[in-house]
């Protein structure tokens, strides 16, 4: 630091005594060095020798100016000390919460048929997922928390609850975060999104469609929504966000990500829900189905149950969530012409842009035609990003500092984990029977039985961090009531496999594309709940309604 008295400039420094530049010329090389330390280098230039560059000119000037001597004591600008007031490092507040809710669930009683470890497990399944809404640390830490309970109370070994770390799933999410670098820092990402806004950009509802439709376009054909949102909806879309200026970091995400983040997450759920390959899962239900029903569900009778109440779905919910939640940038009449000069500016495909593509090319056609030579879709996606390390496009440091991959990774991982053992510990099953034992007992007609086998079925998807597991646990039963109850079996077995991936609406965990979507930092997570359950409501109706005028029809009942 600099000390100013009337005629001198003293200089401290941790490694150096305090000490006087002085004019002399014995001391002057020590005067250059230590000056040169301060950051006040001298310079050459003159007659006599070296002279000091500006800050020191100035610093000698206001030496001498008459406030500087009016004081003969030194002025020092000291560093401030660091503080030492303790600060928590959570929000204790909402960690009461998280914590409160599991004890208090811990110490009641399990009814009769839970097991206690299946309980205990309960609660702290509970405790996470209020942690997870609440936010008192980042998600990743929660879950964390959430696995050392576990651990620590002995209701999973580590084994267990480490368990969903191999699972396909939280690392095809955790691939695809690192894809959409390569994606936006190769150009090309700017360069297809500078595309779409020629065409459709006029408005930002208008780009939200075209990539709306453009997504579920793709949905028969790559049997992974996790693959088709995270690997190339996501990356699309988070580069067309930051090219249009909507940028969480700079807090723009209220200009258009928002609204285009939650409406393709939204949407991604539906797609999913219209086509048996559109989703993991489907082909699940549909073997469960044949095996309680004894007769086979095709692809052509799915899809067409499913066009109807999909398109009104997939139509109406970009307008609706524009109501709910509007972009602060609605009209750009001039974007498309300025997307134009940019594309212009861009020139054609550079080297790293062409690896880019042909990496993707690679992936995005395993995803579609791997299964029939064995290739998974992890395996697909670590082809892309291999091709793009070795080419430097992407720099495995960069992958390691991509916080969002790590932290969806993380707590998504840990959620997995604990719902499939509340399955294997016997709690799903029990909560199956009561809903079962309850919907037959009620005497309802078999429109009015199906509408309770759905909302519980529906509903109860805030218990799963997947729809696959969803599926295995709760499926066989739900449809075994609705004939119970006197539900047509096709008319059932299709609805349920269908509203199977539509209930992924709800929350941040509960599908394969929720979590990329959410991860980018564009909704607050009270906001993507509420949102969440507002679109479930409409999904309900018109799945129930058009779905079952439509069904009627197609001589489903």
């Amino acid at each position: 630091m600099a000390v100013l008295t009337r005629h001198h400039v003293y200089v401290s420094l941790p490694s150096l005594p305090r000490q006087a530049l002085t004019a002399s010329a014995s001391a002057r090389s020590t005067r250059h060095s230590v000056a040169r330390a301060a950051g006040l280098a001298p310079h050459s230039g003159s007659r006599q020798g070296l002279q000091y560059s500006a800050p020191l000119r100035q610093a000698v000037h206001k030496a001498r100016s008459p406030q500087c001597q009016a004081s003969s004591r030194p002025v020092v600008a000291a560093a401030s000390a660091p503080s030492s007031e303790f600060k928590w490092g959570a929000d204790m507040k909402n960690l009461g919460i998280s914590v409160a809710l599991a004890a208090i669930v811990w110490f009641i009683p399990p009814p009769s048929g839970v097991t206690l470890k299946a309980w205990h497990l309960l609660a702290i399944f509970l405790g996470t997922i209020v942690g997870i809404i609440t936010k008192p640390l980042p998600l990743g830490a929660v879950a964390m928390m959430g696995l050392a309970a576990t651990m620590l109370t002995k209701t999973l070994t580590f084994a267990q609850a480490f368990s969903a770390f191999s699972s396909e799933i939280p690392w095809l999410i955790a691939i695809a975060f690192w894809l959409s670098g390569g994606f936006i820092k190769s150009g090309l990402g700017n360069r297809i999104a500078y595309g779409i806004v020629a065409l459709f950009g006029k408005t930002t509802l208008g780009l939200t469609y075209s990539l709306v439709f453009a997504e579920a376009l793709l949905a028969p054909a790559i049997p992974s929504v996790a693959a088709r949102a995270g690997g190339i909806f996501f990356p699309l879309a988070k580069a067309l966000c930051l090219a249009c200026g909507s940028d969480p970091a700079k807090g723009t995400e209220k200009k258009m990500g928002a609204y285009v983040m939650k409406t393709l997450f939204q949407t991604s759920c539906i797609s999913s829900a219209m086509f048996i390959t559109a989703m993991a899962a489907n082909p699940l239900a549909v073997n469960l189905a044949s095996e309680a029903l004894g007769q086979p569900i095709t692809w052509g009778a799915w899809a067409l149950a499913g066009i109807v109440p999909g398109l009104v779905c997939l139509a109406a919910a970009p307008l609706i969530l524009y109501v709910l939640y509007p972009p602060e940038t609605k009209d750009t009449p001039d974007a498309p012409e300025t997307a134009r000069k940019e594309l212009e500016k861009l020139g054609p495909l550079s080297l790293d842009e062409k690896i880019t593509t042909g990496a993707f090319a690679v992936t995005v056609g395993l995803w579609i035609f791997g299964a029939s030579i064995g290739i998974n879709a992890v395996a697909a996606a670590l082809l892309g990003l291999t091709i793009l390390l070795v080419t430097n496009v992407v720099k495995w440091k960069d992958c390691l500092g991509d916080n969002q991959a790590w932290d969806t990774l993380t707590w998504f991982a840990a959620l997995i984990a604990m719902a499939a053992h509340l399955n294997q510990f016997g709690f799903i099953k029990w909560f199956s029977g009561n809903v079962v034992n309850l919907v037959g007992g009620l005497g309802l007609s078999w429109q009015s039985s199906f509408a309770v086998i759905v909302l519980l079925y529906f509903y109860s998807h805030y218990l799963f961090a997947s729809g696959a597991a969803h599926i295995g646990a709760m499926y066989t039963a739900f449809l075994s009531v609705a004939t119970a109850c006197g539900t047509p079996g096709m008319l059932a077995a299709i609805a349920l496999g269908q509203l199977s991936n539509v209930m992924g609406c709800l929350s941040t965990y509960g599908i394969g594309s929720a979590p990329p979507y959410f991860g980018a930092g564009y909704v607050p997570q009270s906001k993507w709940y509420q949102l969440g359950f507002i679109m479930s409501v409409f999904y309900i109706a018109v799945w129930m309604f058009a779905g079952g005028a439509w069904w009627k029809v197609i001589g489903l009942w």
